[in-house]
């Protein structure tokens, strides 16, 4: 999970995505098959810089009441995260919890507020905000909590005409298979293809978020995409008939996650 600015990923994701979409069903080992639907808060934040330090202590006193909410049951993840790749009106901070209900995670938001979470000290610095919750049916994590990884998120559109089921058949055909690999094979620690549960944007929107413990593991994700291209270099046809490319953006945070 990220910053999920929803406007935000080009390059060798694009391609890779695109790669991907017709992978063989050898290429595959079991049937992928939707799970109950996870929904995400995010709340990005745009703080002048000389407020970042103390964006780590305002963290550190959220976390409280998320650690609680873990332990409880109302939450199954959260974290915080600062924007590595700049963008000149962009957002720099978010932080993010995970639910696997709205009530679990409006139940949570509350709790924020009457602790002051939403009315700190630093948040008042901040020149912009803004707010999301997003839902997916497809994801996964390592249980635990990892400090200082990164967070990749590739973002598309859906084009007008493609079929309703383009992106449960992209997820199950395609990234799920992919994704799951990696992530048993250490490469990634979290997964998760979200779509928004309140549009503020466009149906026909959804983003693909993958998290590493290191830096290595951005690498290590990116290597093993451009294998599945050279293995099959007529990959692409098939999304770029259902998205829209010059809509893909990317976005790259440093992340700290904790995963139930």
């Amino acid at each position: 999970m990220t910053g999920r600015a929803w406007t935000r990923l080009a390059g060798v994701t694009a391609i890779a995505l695109a790669g991907m979409w017709t992978l063989p069903a050898s290429a595959q080992t079991a049937e992928v098959k939707e799970k109950p639907r996870m929904y995400t808060y995010v709340a990005n934040w745009a703080i002048p810089r000389a407020h970042w330090a103390d964006m780590a202590k305002d963290a550190a006193a959220t976390d409280k009441v998320l650690e609680k909410a873990l332990a409880n049951g109302a939450l199954v993840g959260y974290g915080d995260e600062t924007t590595v790749v700049h963008e000149a009106d962009g957002y720099t901070h978010d932080s993010w919890f995970a639910s696997l209900s709205l009530a679990g995670l409006l139940n949570t938001l509350d709790e924020l507020y009457k602790n002051g979470g939403a009315t700190s000290g630093v948040l008042m610095t901040a020149t912009k905000h803004a707010d999301a919750i997003y839902v997916s049916k497809y994801y996964n994590w390592k249980s635990g909590s990892y400090k200082g990884g990164y967070n990749h998120a590739g973002f598309y559109q859906l084009k007008a005409d493609a079929p309703d089921d383009a992106l449960d058949s992209l997820c199950r055909n395609v990234l799920v298979p992919i994704l799951e690999k990696m992530l048993a094979d250490g490469t990634i620690v979290e997964y998760d293809i979200d779509e928004e549960a309140i549009h503020t944007q466009a149906p026909g929107a959804f983003a693909i978020f993958y998290q590493t413990a290191m830096a290595e593991g951005l690498d290590k994700y990116n290597a093993t995409l451009r294998e599945a291209l050279k293995k099959n270099p007529t990959f692409g046809a098939a999304v770029r008939s259902v998205t829209d490319r010059a809509a893909h953006r990317d976005e790259l945070v440093r992340a700290n996650a904790t995963y139930k």
